[in-house]
């Protein structure tokens, strides 16, 4: 059970925590839950909600609004129609009755689509377009495709507040309102934005250009803690939507009967003895959301697969179908391993990362169990990977 917390004066976290979920889209694990934030606002003359909860937490959300004994909602700001941030609207709707949906008109076709939400309920509103509470004034500020093509940012201008959806949120369960723990949070934000973010990552960086002028004392995300010292996630996010990449490999593999894994620990030695970080995920016990922050930095990655069927091993496709999903900004690709009687792994697999802007370097793919030749054309990969990230400043 979550109960209200007020942020700043008359302004209130009415929000759900979910702390046992642990799989998101039925895709992305939460080894640390989640939250799906919800704030009051009351001005002088109206009163606001910033977003809903998913629906499987609503009956927290009313009890939260009934503790502040909200009698009255004006408006109920949608700042992104996807379900865990909108699915408890109908709900809400059907106990303030004269609550009136503000967002955008992508997000209103979405919400009228999704939730069948009649088109009479909503106010659509421009970008950079404002909204008075009274004493307290509310800018909504188009954000497209962060994550999804109807979202939008909420700047609460008295307050210096920005409600900031799923930009800079993590999935992350606590009872700390505000950022505690920033090591933790820190990791935490960075899963999110590589299973969610990443993709947008250029997008992203348009849309904080449009920010980076407002003055903003607290972030106030859709999911995790409340950023009450903001540069901590936007330094991150610099960071993270930067172009700069660090001397690292990653290196998803599966080995089915000893061929790939020898191989795999003779490349991860030879890269070590030449001062590279490397980062092996054995794709068997790994949790993905580990790998996929791995992307966000790595210049490099190599991927490890033996032969079946003529192809690469299925849990390799699938590593290697998220990381061209997910855009990293990652330097090279190469590719190792070993096969039977032949196959087509080294082209399926190349042709499987179409969205990646890297250069291949020269893939090891050999016969059976590793010789000497093998090892010694592994070792010239090492040599290749040392020789790109010097020639590209990595190192």
């Amino acid at each position: 059970m979550n109960i209200p917390r007020q942020i700043k004066s008359n302004i209130y976290s009415v929000g759900a925590i979910d702390w046992d979920r642990r799989l998101f889209d039925e895709l992305i694990p939460l080894p640390d839950g989640t939250s799906y934030n919800s704030y009051l606002i009351k001005g002088t003359e109206k009163t606001a909600l910033i977003d809903t909860v998913d629906p499987t937490k609503q009956h927290e959300l009313i009890e939260n609004l009934k503790e502040l004994r909200i009698d009255k909602i004006d408006y109920i700001v949608t700042n992104h129609a996807e379900q865990d941030h909108s699915g408890a609207l109908p709900k809400i709707l059907s106990i303030y009755k004269n609550a009136r949906v503000v967002t955008n008109k992508k997000c209103k076709d979405m919400l009228i689509n999704l939730l069948l939400i009649p088109e009479n309920k909503f106010i659509t509103v421009n970008d950079r377009e404002t909204i008075s509470l009274g004493d307290k004034t509310l800018e909504f500020i188009y954000a497209p495709w962060v994550h999804w093509p109807e979202t939008m940012l909420t700047y609460l201008k008295e307050d210096k507040i920005l409600f900031s959806c799923d930009l800079f949120g993590s999935h992350f369960a606590t009872s700390d309102l505000f950022v505690t723990d920033e090591a933790k949070l820190y990791e935490a934000a960075k899963r999110y934005y590589a299973e969610i973010m990443m993709p947008f990552r250029k997008t992203i960086k348009k849309n904080l250009e449009k920010i980076k002028d407002l003055d903003i004392e607290i972030i106030a995300t859709s999911h995790g803690s409340i950023y009450d010292k903001p540069e901590f996630i936007l330094d991150a996010y610099e960071d993270w939507i930067s172009d700069e990449v660090k001397n690292e490999v990653i290196i998803p593999y599966v080995s089915m009967h000893g061929s790939t894994k020898k191989m795999v620990v003779f490349l991860v030695n030879a890269l070590v003895e030449k001062g590279i970080t490397v980062k092996p995920f054995n794709l068997t016990v790994t949790d993905i959301g580990e790998l996929a922050i791995s992307l966000v930095d790595a210049a490099t990655i190599v991927i490890a697969s033996p032969t079946v069927l003529v192809g690469p091993h299925p849990s390799v496709i699938y590593a290697t179908y998220l990381a061209n999903a997910l855009r990293p900004k990652t330097k090279f690709v190469s590719i190792i391993g070993s096969y039977g009687w032949g196959g087509k792994m080294v082209k399926q697999l190349s042709d499987m990362i179409s969205n990646l802007k890297v250069e291949i370097i020269e893939p090891v793919v050999i016969k059976g169990f590793p010789k000497e030749d093998d090892f010694r054309a592994l070792g010239r990969l090492a040599d290749e990977i040392l020789k790109k990230h010097k020639e590209n400043n990595i190192i």
